[in-house]
């Protein structure tokens, strides 16, 4: 296969960029009055604003024709039919199938995933089911009060994202707290507020080796059992979420408390499955699998609308258009949504753990840019930090402005507040504003220092940056469910068009080895140090 850079829709777009990238957005809309309507989206409870970027319906075609040149469609049924499309590990990417319907049929090599699936989703509601009725208690009869998930990566930043974002949805007293730092502060000082007669830990790792996981593992069990005293105890109080039986059980955790997963579960893509075991726990079943359909609903969506009614494909293709041609290195993710304050945390290890490869899929070095830096944090707050950078700043950064129309408390006025925000900074992103604006709000307003041209060029806005908008009717389990899966396929979509392996993690894995060789000779150190002294 030709490389990206060589592709004749490359090359048609690297013309095509030339001849538009000076033009500014704020004379499109002049010329385009329909512009907000050509250049938006809508799928049940989400909307999707992109009129506020540098292009026009020439550059989606053109950009459309980059996705069918690089086989986008063919990658995208391997996918949902589970071929091994990550070459590197032999495994297929199946997070897709964590959510289909009962009723649907999946085989995979002789293998009905979908009843393997189906069959984990049972145990969890009969656990949830048993926690929430309080017939399962602690090991001295009392009801338990707080769940307590241990792990890390994607173990922890999904669960413990949806969890926060889906407070207002949660079916139970239980307090969440989620573990992933190795440093032993974390886990002494939430250690230190909870009673272990009434504590659940769930710990979550696919091979149940991961050292930070384990590490704080460890510490939790010795936390108990001081004071539980025996481990049989452990039988009411300690779960699993893993594809190690065998470790598991040599943890002390009761084989029948373990909930597996499979290896074609990548850890950024497995709330969806028994990784999401707290967050059913908080929620219910019935929202647990709310979330799935609004994931489900997206996958539909993009497996099969056309590129240019398909909200993640184009997603996808303008943050190549931006990366590629417009040579940005980052992206911003800015919520309007206090219940969506993990989401950039989230996003970051989505995007950045699976496109930050510089290796295509024939095993050649690239010659282009692959891999955003995704950043960003609360709008609101932003507004009063970074927001100066992306206005002002040398950089030119995309950014995804996130909000629900509807609020889930009676303060409209507060809310209408957060609506104003985003649809202003947009604005401002877009329209800038040039020195004779700048010259005459100076005037009328009475705040120049001196109003000589010096000052005024400060205030000076170029404007033309660009910017995605998301609107969520109201934040739900399924419209979460349908944003979350959204960026999970515009992140494919990258990686597909780069022919990238977007699911695998070497980096990853090699910052683990050096660490276990760099945490030998501290043992070795101590034992070192221990031999003297008893001499």
């Amino acid at each position: 296969m030709k490389s990206f850079t060589e592709l004749k829709s490359y090359q048609a777009l690297h013309k095509h960029f030339q001849e538009i990238s000076n033009a500014h957005m704020r004379e499109m809309f002049r010329f385009q009055k329909n512009r907000h309507k050509r250049f938006s989206l809508e799928i049940d409870d989400l909307f999707f604003d992109y009129s506020k970027n540098r292009i026009c319906s020439e550059t989606i075609d053109k950009l459309c024709a980059l996705a069918d040149e690089s086989n986008l469609k063919r990658k995208i049924e391997s996918m949902f039919n589970g071929e091994r499309i990550n070459s590197t590990e032999q495994r297929s990417v199946l997070h897709t199938a964590l959510r289909l319907s009962k009723d649907t049929k999946l085989q995979i090599e002789n293998i009905d995933i979908n009843s393997q699936i189906q069959e984990t989703l049972d145990k969890m509601a009969y656990l949830c089911q048993k926690i929430h009725t309080k017939t399962l208690r602690g090991y001295r009869g009392n009801v338990f009060t707080d769940v307590v998930n241990i792990g890390i990566g994607g173990s922890d930043l999904g669960p413990k994202f949806v969890v926060e974002s889906l407070s207002g949805f949660h079916e139970t007293n239980l307090n969440f707290h989620f573990v992933s730092n190795v440093d032993p502060i974390q886990i002494q000082e939430l250690l230190s507020k909870l009673n272990p007669k009434t504590t659940i830990f769930i710990i979550a790792s696919k091979t149940f080796s991961t050292l930070e996981t384990m590490t704080n593992a460890k510490a939790a069990k010795d936390w108990f059992l001081a004071q539980a005293q025996e481990k049989r105890f452990m039988k009411n109080h300690f779960f699993a979420v893993s594809t190690n039986r065998e470790a598991v059980i040599q943890f002390g955790i009761n084989p029948n408390n373990t909930f597996t997963f499979w290896d074609w579960v990548g850890g950024r893509y497995s709330l969806w499955s028994s990784i999401g075991l707290s967050i059913a726990l908080a929620v219910g079943m019935k929202n647990f699998k709310a979330l799935h359909a609004g994931a489900r609903a997206m996958d539909e969506h993009f497996r099969h609308m056309p590129w240019r009614q398909n909200i993640p494909v184009i997603m996808g293709l303008l943050g190549i258009w931006y990366q590629n041609f417009f040579n940005t290195s980052a992206h911003a993710i800015l919520p309007y949504c206090h219940r969506l304050t993990q989401l950039p945390n989230y996003l970051q290890q989505l995007d950045m753990e699976s496109n930050g490869k510089s290796v295509d899929l024939n095993g050649t070095v690239v010659n282009y840019t692959t891999g955003s830096v995704l950043w960003g944090g609360q709008g609101i707050n932003g507004q009063h930090a970074f927001f100066q950078l992306l206005h002002q700043g040398t950089q030119l950064i995309p950014a995804d402005f996130i909000a629900c129309a509807n609020s889930e408390t009676s303060n409209n006025k507060e809310h209408q507040i957060q609506l104003a925000s985003l649809i202003g900074q947009t604005e401002a992103l877009m329209k800038g504003r040039n020195k004779e604006e700048t010259q005459q709000t100076v005037q009328a307003t009475k705040t120049s220092n001196g109003e000589n041209d010096d000052n005024i060029q400060h205030m000076v806005f170029d404007g033309n940056r660009p910017s995605n908008t998301i609107i969520l009717k109201s934040l739900t389990p399924k419209s979460l469910g349908m944003l979350i899966a959204m960026y999970e396929h515009k992140t494919f979509v990258q990686g597909a068009i780069w022919n990238i392996n977007s699911f695998d993690q070497f980096g990853v894995e090699l910052g683990k080895k050096v660490t276990n060789q760099a945490l030998s000779l501290f043992e070795n150190v101590d034992t070192h140090s221990k031999k003297q002294h008893s001499h």
